[in-house]
């Protein structure tokens, strides 16, 4: 099992752990921070199961239906997973002004504080973890998991230090407050893991460091001519780069295909810590403008 799919596992284990905790325990003490962060809870757990089945289904081969596999689920399953925190930031948003708006007093602060700093200790090693995993694999879904998780952590605390000011202050104003700054920090953080995500399913070039990158590795190459049409895209744990190599015309094919292997090969340790797939195309001269007219027509 790769490590990523293992990471999954042990998510959504401790989501399951944190569901039951914090439920059982907002149904009994009629806490509705406690159970508000339950319901929170409660999407980790669908949203882990989400990731494991994206992990799982993307790394199959390609067939038939799939010619080139399914790594798009993986920033797929990052678009839902930011949406779903946005989703849960604005319910806390609205349970925060509703809470301002008609006020309730919170009982069994004793059991709320206590399951509230078991969740923040169980969720920190749990981040802990994702984040190795993500520096490891570079896995997009799990960063993304981990983020999640992060966010969890600083709305439990909310939650912890709310749930102890109104113990000693008896001002029951003070947790909707926080919720309120948690709720917009959510929003902020999901921001960049949706746009990532996006601009992966639109097939949005590599970053202009990696095409530069690209760039100088076929151009260190002295024996090609020329290329034109260099075209990129991220999938994923996947890389797709295509491109037309110029050739002297009296070189065989059988050189061109060998430096073209070359430098396929370079390209490849460029990007090791990805699954990179490569296109070249041999041109015996330079056809870029033949190819313009025909994208204009």
């Amino acid at each position: 099992m790769r490590l990523e799919k293992k990471a999954t596992v042990v998510s959504t284990s401790v989501a399951s752990l944190l569901v039951i905790m914090k439920m059982t325990v907002g149904i009994l003490s009629g806490s509705i921070a406690v159970l508000a962060s339950a319901i929170d809870s409660l999407l980790d757990l669908t949203v882990s199961l989400f990731n494991y089945f994206a992990l799982h289904n993307s790394e199959k081969d390609p067939d038939d239906k799939f010619h080139h596999g399914r790594s798009k689920l993986e920033p797929l399953a990052a678009v839902v997973e930011g949406t779903i925190i946005s989703l849960s930031a604005l319910f806390i948003l609205y349970e925060a002004f509703g809470k301002i708006a008609h006020p309730r007093e919170m009982e069994f602060m004793g059991a709320s504080i206590a399951v509230m700093l078991a969740s923040i200790i169980i969720t920190s090693m749990l981040v802990f973890f994702l984040n190795s995993v993500a520096k490891k694999t570079k896995n997009m879904v799990i960063r993304a998991d981990a983020l999640h998780y992060k966010t969890d952590i600083f709305s439990n605390g909310a939650v912890l230090l709310a749930l102890g000011l109104i113990s000693f202050t008896g001002e029951d104003l003070i947790d909707p407050i926080l919720g309120m700054g948690i709720g917009i920090y959510m929003i902020y953080s999901a921001f960049p893991i949706i746009k990532e995500g996006v601009l992966m399913l639109l097939d949005a070039a590599l970053s202009e460091e990696d095409i530069a990158k690209i760039k100088n590795i076929i151009e260190s190459d002295k024996i090609t001519a020329n290329y034109h049409h260099l075209q990129t895209r991220e999938s994923g744990s996947h890389i797709f780069i295509s491109v037309h190599i110029v050739f002297n015309t009296s070189i065989s094919l059988y050189d061109a295909h060998l430096i073209s292997d070359k430098l396929e090969v370079k390209l490849k340790k460029n990007f090791k810590d990805k699954k990179t797939h490569i296109i070249i195309h041999m041109d015996p001269y330079d056809d870029s403008n033949i190819n313009e007219m025909e994208d204009i027509y």
